[in-house]
């Protein structure tokens, strides 16, 4: 019985020695970093690589494909440099940005809903350089609005604000506006997506979520969706315009709608 036990354990990559893990806290949140000497996790990159080639050679190449080093290397970091567990989380990120056409998306093609100003990237970063992702609730109305365009508007959002990163950054900032949400605007469905994407596909790149004024009506949405929200509900301050406009942002940058 002992031996079948621990035949059925798994075995995970054992990381080299000079393997490091950090701890770095903000606020409530507990992230931890693992780093590796850059020599060795270029072999990781590569075998990695080479796996991809070998077992999912029909898996585009290029930009955000099998063979593109630096999404590699972020799914190895996310994956703590388990190479397997990286091979597979990133092998059905690129199925799934084959299968809904990412690179394809546009703001003319989900122009039905990107003029209602339900979500935006600002033009400014954030006080620790983040790209930020407003998403103004009232005007998101799921009963009217079509959801797969809902998603690809999202999706289309989150593709620009990474593409917004400056050099050395790589997590972006949410602001969910919930000032005059409604019952009409609750949509549990579209939070979930958002925050799988995020989890299964872009991972490590959401730093922080801020729901802004939000009403009483807004509790039992968030009390439903916070366990399917996993370890991004951990990212979610509630806090007020006030807090947005002194914490997160100089006096010039602060995004119209927060503004005196």
């Amino acid at each position: 019985m002992a031996l079948r036990l621990c035949q059925n354990l798994r075995h995970p990559l054992v990381p080299p020695t000079n393997f490091s893990m950090k701890a770095t806290r903000t606020r409530k949140l507990s992230v931890m970093n693992y780093t590796l000497d850059p020599k060795d996790s270029r072999k990781l990159v590569l075998e990695v690589k080479e796996k991809l080639e070998k077992e999912y050679h029909s898996l585009p190449v290029g930009k955000n494909g099998r063979d593109d080093e630096d999404m590699i290397l972020w799914f190895l970091k996310d994956r703590k440099f388990y190479v397997e567990d990286a091979v597979s989380k990133l092998t059905k990120a690129i199925k799934w940005r084959q299968e809904f056409k990412v690179s394809e998306l546009s703001e003319e093609l989900v122009k039905n809903v990107a003029q209602t100003g339900k979500a935006y990237v600002h033009d400014f970063l954030d006080v620790n350089d983040r790209p930020v992702l407003i998403v103004v609730a009232s005007k998101h109305f799921p009963a009217m609005q079509d959801p797969a365009e809902n998603e690809k508007l999202c999706v289309l959002m989150i593709e620009k604000a990474l593409g917004k990163l400056p050099a050395g950054k790589e997590e972006i900032l949410g602001i969910f506006d919930l000032r005059g949400f409604g019952t009409e605007n609750a949509d549990l469905n579209f939070l979930t997506f958002l925050f799988d994407v995020f989890y299964y596909y872009y991972p490590r790149r959401l730093g922080q979520v801020l729901f802004v004024e939000a009403p009483f009506v807004f509790k039992p949405i968030w009390l439903l969706a916070r366990p399917l929200l996993k370890s991004y509900a951990s990212l979610v301050r509630f806090c007020s315009v006030e807090t947005v406009r002194k914490e997160y942002f100089a006096e010039e940058t602060v995004p119209a709608s927060f503004r005196d």
